[in-house]
């Protein structure tokens, strides 16, 4: 009995280990790009806004889930996909540190609609892209932003919020980069 235990334990380490590289990237695409799918659906049927300005926009940029906690020094890790006509055509994603008065834990997701073509090509040339800075106070609550603001010194990307769960209270300088990946 044991050596059957033995041989079914090897061959189903060889399989694991005989699985390529392309075929679990490939598993971690999809499951990126199908929670993509579902929290634009979603942030859509909740915003006719954000709805109007996929429209518009030359690509959107989805975290579907960010994960944030923190206790003084705080930080916050999400991957997404990068949008254009429907269809993912790159893998991000945003990691940020922050240091300040707050405490708490919480997830979220974000879309980032990208107005304009510098704007896309800003993010796809660059080794990571810095979002934002500045004090926050999130209450837990699910939902949009009350409303659109900029990201960046450029008024050609908005930001919708959406999924917030937790609570995450404080005052500090956060500083939030995007990168491109190849999950």
């Amino acid at each position: 009995m044991k050596r059957r235990d033995l041989l079914r334990s090897a061959v189903a380490s060889i399989a694991v280990a005989a699985t390529p590289l392309a075929a679990l990237a490939s598993e971690a695409s999809e499951r990126i790009d199908r929670d993509v799918t579902t929290a634009l659906a979603n942030l859509y049927r909740k915003s006719p806004g954000a709805r109007a300005l996929g429209k518009q926009a030359k690509a959107i940029l989805v975290f579907p889930r960010i994960v944030k906690a923190g206790l003084m020094v705080g930080g916050q890790a999400g991957r997404g996909a990068l949008r254009k006509n429907g269809q993912s055509t790159g893998y991000y994603r945003t990691v940020g540190l922050s240091y300040g008065l707050q405490a708490g834990a919480q997830s979220y997701g974000y879309a980032l609609f990208f107005m304009t073509t510098d704007a896309v090509r800003h993010l796809e040339r660059s080794r990571g892209w810095e979002i934002g800075t500045g004090p926050s106070v999130v209450v837990a609550d699910e939902g949009l932003a009350a409303s659109m603001t900029t990201t960046t010194v450029r008024s050609d990307v908005y930001a919708f919020f959406f999924d917030q769960s937790g609570l995450m209270a404080g005052l500090g300088i956060q500083g939030t980069k995007i990168a491109h990946i190849n999950p």
